[in-house]
């Protein structure tokens, strides 16, 4: 296996134009399997609000559940980058509560935090964590956690002004110490006149694919998660069946008795059988 993903790493992929990939995951199992197979960075995702834990949306989860989380994957990875989704609320509040939450975030195990949206405020917030040595990936575009305020799953930058109104925000994260910037939900035109004009590298979320990196939700890759499956996004497998598949089978061999077989029972030693018996036997006999 090669060395730990490092921010450096990172920006050597952007120098060189080498690609690199992103995949969530939030569990010891996931996290091991997908590092092992050598994916760079491992993106603890408040998606898992939606695909993990069901709630509607991603604004829902909590700091809480996300130190959870991010433990949890971290002990599973060994390769790649560790990167945690700071939640919403997590960050708007105020500098310190930020950063008190960010370095939660990197005590349980991330080497990094990302964080939504480019306001003066937020810049504020990034170049603070920098400073102080939490490297932070930025994301524009399409941001989940601003949903409410922009009306829904909508594409962004869908026009010349839109896209350099994107570009001035990179280029702010840029300038606040970012080291990578997401790109959501954006036209690859538009992504691609964008990432030509940074330094740092760019990671697509449904941006086409001009961007440094690319980035997808590991449950819409293994086929998990089906309520529903975005545009941009491509499914490898189909867990769904495996699961049902397998679950329906268990169901049936508990109920028909083929479950468990000899093979995966415990035997007594012939010696303590024979006293287990004997000891029936008595007491059968002082029940007459």
């Amino acid at each position: 296996m090669s060395k730990k993903i490092t921010v450096n790493t990172i920006q050597k992929y952007k120098n060189n134009k080498e690609k690199f990939s992103v995949l969530t995951a939030y569990d010891y199992s996931t996290a091991k399997y997908i590092d092992e197979a050598g994916i760079d960075i491992i993106l603890i995702g408040d998606s898992l609000a939606m695909v993990a834990l069901g709630y509607e949306n991603t604004n829902a989860i909590g700091i809480e559940e996300m130190e959870i989380f991010t433990k949890a994957v971290a002990r599973g990875v060994n390769h790649a980058m560790v990167i945690t989704d700071m939640p919403f609320l997590s960050y708007h509040k105020t500098e310190s509560e930020a950063v008190e939450n960010a370095g939660k975030m990197i005590k349980a195990g991330a080497n990094g935090v990302k964080i939504e949206g480019a306001t003066d405020y937020i810049i504020k917030v990034i170049k603070h964590l920098t400073e102080i040595g939490i490297p932070v990936m930025g994301h524009v575009g399409f941001t989940p956690q601003f949903l409410n305020a922009i009306g829904g799953y909508n594409i962004q930058g869908k026009s010349y002004e839109a896209t350099l109104d994107i570009l001035e925000q990179a280029k702010k994260l840029e300038q606040a110490g970012v080291f990578s910037i997401v790109l959501e939900m954006v036209p690859e035109e538009s992504a691609q006149y964008i990432t030509e004009h940074l330094t740092v590298p760019t990671i697509s979320c449904g941006a086409g694919k001009y961007c440094s990196a690319q980035v997808l939700v590991s449950d819409d890759v293994f086929g998990k998660y089906s309520e529903f499956k975005p545009k941009f996004a491509r499914q490898y497998g189909d867990m769904k069946s495996l699961i049902f598949n397998c679950a329906k089978q268990y169901n049936e061999d508990v109920k028909n008795g083929k479950f468990p077989s000899e093979q995966e029972v415990f035997r007594l030693k012939e010696e303590e059988l024979k006293q287990l018996k004997l000891h029936k036997d008595n007491q059968t006999n002082s029940l007459r």
